[in-house]
């Protein structure tokens, strides 16, 4: 049997992981090619596949589905596993190249590197070419010589944030805590994983959850496996012998609090004896920092609390859909809520240059075309001086395509939850496409697949996920977030012969009861700390006029701060006016078309939650030479619980409503609290 190439294998095991049947489309998508070479390759496909007892069956205008008995299948996934490409894709050739330069000791011949890849040097030469200006990205420097080899120069906290943003753009989630996934048949791939230090990542995972820290159990998914990740590929660096210099600041900055080290200490106590490593006091400090940082990150964990410009990308957004469509998206807070969530780290990830990787891009554009349409030309009105690919439409689309279709919510008798690689975009479209199809299912909510592996069997009935789970296949059921007809029937048919089959096994026990009446005190719990935060807000809501003339922006903030003073909202004063002008300096605080101004921010050195409101005697000029006469202040603890983060984003968001603006700019402060209290009511109602 002739050798399939790289591009060929990756069609076949694209034929594998589907149920149904994929359209040349859908391929051409998945691999980046065209359409055209997609049927060229076929041919020789076929040719391949009745190797192994197998064909191809193609359905006009459905598309082609891989047949054959499964012993075939075995056989072929078996082969596909063991058998080197005949030849690697550009896009391999990088990868491989980019691991082993960051990996190397010492400068690497090209010779060497053309040998592995079975090319010639002079294309190993061209691509590190156009790999230079990736690489300058991150601080560091490709240098080639002749007689000397090439070699990527740099700090190591450098070389540890290339290394990540490359698992970023060609790695999904369940390629590093999924099992038997393709890209591990992958041998460049393989490489990659090798390198990001995947063979650490679930004992790294499973040493931080032994920790038991509150704070990683808040973190969205993405930072949550973004910081998991940085972990994983610190453990590979120290075993390769890349251990951070002791002269580099290891990333941990001399302005911190010192929060994170002692526990970074006791993380990596632990995570050495786990590993079997000895791990550098230089390591301890590299990793409070990461801690640090991770924590600072997610200050709008779940929510957009205080950023203005944020909340004006979404409304313009959504009002533009509305208008193209005619349906009250502006009503749907799920929506709002999943936008805002979705768009900072999209926004982030565009910005810095990151690949945006969409794997259902292909099936969105056929599914929802005209959807799709609306959605890329409103994100064109916004003119937001930013290229946004496809690839980030289609995750939008997903958004609106959930609201579109979000139904009422009916009596149901089987309670699921939900795993999706792709966020929160993907896990509400499947949500809304379970509602409508299958009925008799409650969806309890998403989760993040470190959770689905310890969540108590009697918390659910089932798991429905759209990536493989490092738990047994018996626990989960996987679809795919479009959920197809064939799928509809696959999960129907193990919920009645599994799930169902299995709770009637018996009545429940004391302990299952128990740990359902928990839950349930738990969600009430929830319901008073939003009732607690909003009613403390409202009462603490102060307006204060200032006399500001002859002040700068810095000396008016003093004097804000300093009428908080005796109220117990703030520790250290000076530390709160550098975060609040730190802010200003770094994005826009003015409220769009408006006098009015919100500053913002989290604190371990503020207290208690605060809203305050100041009237200038004179203006402040702020960016854009914007003349701010009003000030909104809102002040919170660097830790804050879900519950007061919805009430800030709340409020956050009711700025963008010119009634409040005017209210604020010209009303009594009964006036304003009233107004205040009556959204936020309504606000509450619909949550519960």
């Amino acid at each position: 049997m002739r050798k399939i190439t790289a591009r060929q294998r990756q069609i076949i095991w694209l034929l594998l992981g589907v149920s149904g049947e994929i359209t040349a489309a859908e391929i051409a998508e998945a691999t980046g090619v065209s359409v055209r070479t997609v049927h060229r390759e076929m041919e020789d496909i076929e040719s391949a596949l009745k190797n192994f007892g197998l064909n191809l069956i193609k359905k006009s205008g459905k598309g082609i589905q891989l047949s054959g008995p499964e012993a075939g299948l075995a056989e072929l996934r078996l082969f596909l596993r063991e058998e080197k490409p005949a030849e690697y894709s550009g896009e391999d050739r990088k990868v491989y190249e980019l691991c082993a330069l960051l990996e190397a000791e010492e400068p690497v011949k090209l010779f060497t590197l053309a040998h592995s890849l079975k090319v010639t040097v002079a294309s190993v030469s061209y691509d590190l070419d156009e790999l230079e200006q990736w690489v300058r990205k991150f601080g560091l420097e490709l240098v080639r010589r002749r007689g000397y080899g090439v070699e990527i120069t740099g700090s190591e906290i450098d070389k540890r944030r290339a290394i990540g943003r490359l698992a970023a753009e060609h790695l999904d989630l369940s390629d590093l805590v999924g099992h038997g996934t393709q890209t591990e048949s992958n041998p460049v791939f393989r490489v990659l994983l090798s390198t990001v230090g995947k063979s650490n990542l679930m004992e790294v995972e499973n040493t931080l959850w032994d920790m038991e820290w509150k704070w990683t159990a808040e973190l969205p998914e993405i930072v949550y496996m973004e910081m998991l990740l940085g972990l994983a590929v610190t453990t590979r660096r120290i075993e390769i012998g890349r251990s951070i210099d002791s002269g580099e600041e290891a990333g941990y900055s001399r302005m911190s609090d010192h929060r994170n080290i002692a526990g970074a200490e006791s993380f990596v106590q632990q995570l050495g004896a786990a590993l079997g490593m000895e791990i550098p006091r230089v390591e301890v400090l590299y990793i409070a920092g990461l801690f640090d940082r991770v924590q600072d990150s997610f200050s709008s964990a779940g929510f957009a609390y205080g950023d203005i410009e944020l909340m004006e990308i979404v409304y313009k957004l959504t009002e533009s859909v509305v208008k193209r469509t005619g349906l009250p998206f502006q009503s749907d807070r799920s929506l709002r809520e999943g936008l805002l969530e979705h768009i900072d780290p999209a926004l982030k990830r565009i910005r810095e240059g990151t690949r945006i990787r969409n794997p259902l891009l292909g099936p969105i554009r056929r599914d929802y075309e005209y959807l799709f349409n609306i959605v890329r030309a409103s994100v064109e009105d916004m003119q937001l001086e930013l290229e946004i690919p496809d690839e980030e439409i289609g995750f939008l689309v997903m958004h609106f395509g959930a609201s579109v279709e979000r139904l009422n919510q009916l009596r149901r008798n089987v309670r699921a939850i939900l795993v999706c690689a792709s966020g929160l975009s993907s896990s509400r479209l499947l949500a809304t496409r379970l509602t409508k199809e299958m009925p008799q299912i409650e969806i309890l909510g998403n989760i993040s697949w470190y959770e689905a592996a310890r969540l108590p069997d009697v918390d659910y009935d089932l798991i429905i996920s759209t990536i493989d789970l490092p738990i047994d296949k018996e626990r989960y059921i996987k679809i795919s977030p479009l959920l197809t007809g064939e799928e509809i029937e696959k999960l129907l048919n193990y919920i009645q012969n599994t799930t169902l089959r299995e709770r009637e096994t018996g009545p429940l026990g004391e302990q299952d009861r128990t740990m359902r009446d928990e839950a349930s005190l738990e969600r009430l719990k929830s319901y008073k700390g939003i009732l607690d935060e909003m009613v403390s807000l409202l009462e603490r809501f102060r307006f204060h006029p200032i006399d500001n003339k002859g002040m700068d922006l810095s000396a008016t903030l003093v004097e804000m701060l300093a009428l908080l003073n005796g109220s117990g909202v703030i520790g250290d004063a000076d530390i709160v006016l550098e975060r609040l002008l730190e802010r200003e300096r770094m994005t826009s605080q003015v409220i769009p078309d408006t006098g009015l101004a919100l500053f913002h921010t989290r604190s371990s050195h503020i207290h208690l939650s605060s809203l305050t409101l100041y009237r200038l005697r004179q203006p402040v000029i702020l960016e854009g030479d914007t003349e701010v006469r009003v000030i909104l202040l809102m002040l919170a603890p660097r830790r804050l619980s879900k519950e007061s983060l919805e009430v800030l984003s709340e409020i956050s968001a009711l700025l963008l409503n010119s009634e409040l603006v005017q209210l604020l700019e010209e009303r009594t402060e009964p006036e304003i609290r009233g107004y205040l209290s009556s959204e936020l009511l309504h606000f509450f109602q619909t949550k519960i």
